[in-house]
Formats: C-alpha cells, structure tokens, sequence
C-alpha cells in the first residue's frame, strides 16, 4: 500500500522560488514561470518507481527526488502546465488513488518574530539556501505537515507580497519554511499561505497521543 502524502500542483513558479529550488536540486534546473507537481508518499522507496511513470508519461523534467526510508518525495516541472498535471495524474492513477486521498496540511507551527536582532539574523543566515534576514526585518516560520507542502506555502507566500524566502524545508516528516521583511509584507504573507493550506481538500491526519 502506497500512502498519498502530499500532491500539489504550482502553477507558476516565482522567481525565488524557482531559484531556490535549484539550489537544492540535483536533478534538472526549474526556471521561474515554470509549473511543477509535487508528490510526496510512503514509503520511500516507492518514489523511484513513480518517477519512471511520470517521465515516461509526458514532456516533464525532474527537479527532486528524495528517497528516504519513510518518505519519498518528487517534482517535476515543465514550461506548459498541462504537461506537469500529466505527469501528476499518471502517478495517480499508478497507485489507484486521487488527489483527494492526500493529506490535509496541517500547520504545527506559526510565528512572526519582529525586529530580529543581528546575531539572530546571523544564525540563520549560516544555515538558509535562500535570501538573507537581516536586522530589523521581520520573519514569518512557518511548520507544516507533510513536509512536502512547504514549498507550495512558499510559492504562495512570494505570490501574496514582497518577501524574502530565506530557506525552505520539504523533506522529512514536517516542512519548514522561513520568510523575512517589511512587517506588514510578512504578516500578509502569512494569512494569505495559511488560509490556502487550510483550503486544500483531503484526509485529515490521524494524531497520536503526544501530537
């Protein structure tokens, strides 16, 4: 059995987005404007597979492939959107499920620090594959789960108003996400990204004691 973690379809990457994906990427290059589909499952292993599907099924070119023994995840994108929703729903119909049997996002996690301090900003900034935060600048973290649907928080984040994405963390059991700015940018950023993740249709994630 095959588990639909997470599956999103970005219509348009952003300029830093699109940029930042490729500093992490060890596959093909995505450019901004370009749509891509991510999909996240369980176990792992089986994203090799599902990779085959999608390729083989329509004109895409695969950004990510993350095979962890839990979880797997994989984008792809191309320059036409019909081509990324393609590959989206050969996978689908790989496994014999539908969009709507992913899982819900469910945020963990929402801040807003104001007037960060220069040795704050500094230790972020040692670690982030993106923009810097800088002194003064607000910042949004944002902690989701399934991990997968950080980067479309931060596509829809650069979407809503003028921010800076600092990092972007999508793999593992919860996705991270760090925005930096103007207050007023971030805050709109942030109910913008939080009330489309809460938009998004499909299975609610089953807590255990202590989540």
């Amino acid at each position: 059995m095959i588990e639909l973690r997470t599956y999103i379809f970005l219509d348009s990457l952003q300029l830093q987005m699109a940029s930042f994906l490729s500093t992490i990427s060890r596959g093909y290059l995505p450019i901004a404007e370009q749509a891509c589909c991510i999909i996240e499952i369980a176990p792992g292993i089986e994203i090799n597979r599902l990779t085959d599907v999608a390729l083989k099924a329509t004109n895409v070119r695969p950004g990510l492939q993350v095979v962890e023994r839990a979880f797997g995840l994989l984008e792809v994108h191309s320059d036409e959107q019909g081509d990324a929703r393609q590959a989206g729903a050969a996978v689908l119909r790989e496994i014999g499920l539908t969009e709507d049997d992913r899982l819900k996002p469910r945020v963990l996690t929402s801040q807003l620090i104001r007037n960060v301090e220069d040795h704050h900003a500094q230790l972020i900034n040692r670690t982030r594959y993106g923009n810097m935060v800088l002194r003064g600048n607000t910042l949004y973290i944002l902690e989701v789960e399934p991990a997968g649907y950080a980067y479309y928080a931060a596509n829809e984040a650069e979407k809503a108003s003028n921010i800076n994405i600092v990092d972007v963390q999508g793999v593992g059991k919860f996705g991270r996400i760090y925005i930096a700015g103007a207050e007023a940018e971030v805050i709109e950023s942030q109910g913008i990204v939080e009330a489309r993740l809460s938009a998004l249709s499909g299975r609610e994630i089953k807590l255990s004691k202590g989540d």
